[in-house]
């Protein structure tokens, strides 16, 4: 096992954190805080305080030891031009299935043939069939009781009703629940776990979250390599064996934890495919054991998903839910020939709160989701 000490560094001007609500500690210890996500220098710059009625659209509490939680009703705002490089982005990422839909209700007169393509355009995105079937009844439902006639609105109520599936899915990632918070991170190989756990270990410590990281993935020399240069490079703790258990490497890590006050425990896990069952066992063991290190643990169940991969995503959603339970999703590689319809089909079938979404290789590539943006980067 190695070891290197973690550093909390000081919060950068801009943070993919935008959104914070108010979550009670559940366990004894200081009582917890929420900052902004993006640091603003005035404060009439952030956005007005709410009432402890109110509820953000999405959160990350953080616990530090001056006040209580706080929510904020809304995001404070980010950079002008680096929101609209990420909307860009991720509109261009997108492009493939926007084109698609929007091309359709170009000078298109209202009759089934509209419909037809509709249903073949939401088909061709990886909507799947549930998802593809409930918005198409619920448009023509709209389009008659609204008595719609032109194209360009039955566009805008297909928008409404996209975006009314979606936002279920826009759900806080709560931090300062637990002293640690350990979070459990699943995936199959080449979704881009490792990576987006070293994205995510340095926008925690942007929140002032110690961190420290599991490399359980013990059967690949160069995951536990990939996982250590993401430690040096954030300046955290990584715990890792050359061989041996993973469940090992994360009960370890725990208690590490524990023992030093860090705030989180991220734990890397070998890459599987749902369907080698005995690989499957083993993340139920590494799950078992984790809560015998730590009870409740553990408090997140993450799963990285490859944009790419269509309707497998919702395969991968469902084995691994049923499987471990998952408490989260983050998808990554939108930036990529991603589709964007299986956040609709995910929706429908199986709806896991989505914390992020990934367009790129850099760290501020990774921002919570936002389905209002989602939704206007596909039809607008």
């Amino acid at each position: 096992m190695q070891a290197e000490t973690a550093n909390q560094p000081q919060s950068p001007p801009y943070s993919m954190f935008s959104f914070f609500k108010k979550k009670p500690k559940e366990e004894p210890g200081p009582a917890p805080v929420a900052p902004t996500a993006p640091a603003v220098p005035a404060p009439q710059a952030a956005p007005a305080v709410s009432t402890a009625q109110e509820t953000a659209p999405a959160a990350v509490a953080v616990a530090t030891p001056e006040t209580a939680p706080v929510p904020v009703s809304e995001p404070a705002p980010a950079p002008a031009e680096q929101k609209r490089s990420w909307l860009s982005r991720l509109k261009a990422g997108l492009s493939k299935t926007s084109s698609t839909l929007t091309t359709l209700f170009v000078g298109a007169r209202i009759d089934d043939d509209l419909y037809e393509e509709l249903e073949s355009a939401l088909l061709v995105s990886d909507a799947g069939v549930e998802a593809t079937q409930f918005l198409l009844d619920a448009l023509k439902k709209k389009v008659k009781e609204e008595k719609l006639t032109e194209a360009e609105q039955v566009k805008t109520a297909l928008k409404t009703l996209l975006l009314d599936l979606l936002t279920p899915l826009e759900k806080p990632l709560e931090l300062g629940r637990h002293q640690p918070l350990v979070m459990m991170i699943s995936g199959v190989n080449g979704a881009g776990k490792t990576t987006t756990i070293g994205k995510l270990a340095k926008h925690l410590q942007t929140h002032h979250q110690s961190v420290v990281l599991a490399a359980g993935d013990t059967f690949r020399a160069a995951a536990r390599e990939q996982l250590t240069i993401w430690g040096e490079r954030n300046n955290v703790t990584v715990i890792s064996q050359e061989s041996g258990d993973p469940a090992a490497v994360a009960f370890d890590a725990v208690a590490s934890a524990k023992a030093r006050g860090t705030d989180v425990v991220m734990v890397d896990t070998a890459g599987r495919l749902p369907t080698q069952l005995h690989l499957m066992e083993e993340l139920k063991k590494i799950k078992r054991v984790i809560a015998k290190g730590m009870d409740s643990a553990p408090h997140e169940v993450l799963l990285i998903i490859d944009g790419n991969t269509g309707q497998n995503a919702l395969a991968q959603v469902k084995a691994f839910d049923d499987a471990l339970g998952l408490t989260g999703l983050v998808i990554t590689k939108l930036d990529g020939t991603a589709k964007g319809g299986v956040l609709a089909a995910i929706a429908k079938t199986r709806p896991i709160p989505v914390y992020f979404i990934g367009i790129g290789e850099q760290i501020e590539d990774l921002q919570p989701f936002n389905a209002q943006e989602f939704v206007d980067a596909l039809l607008n």
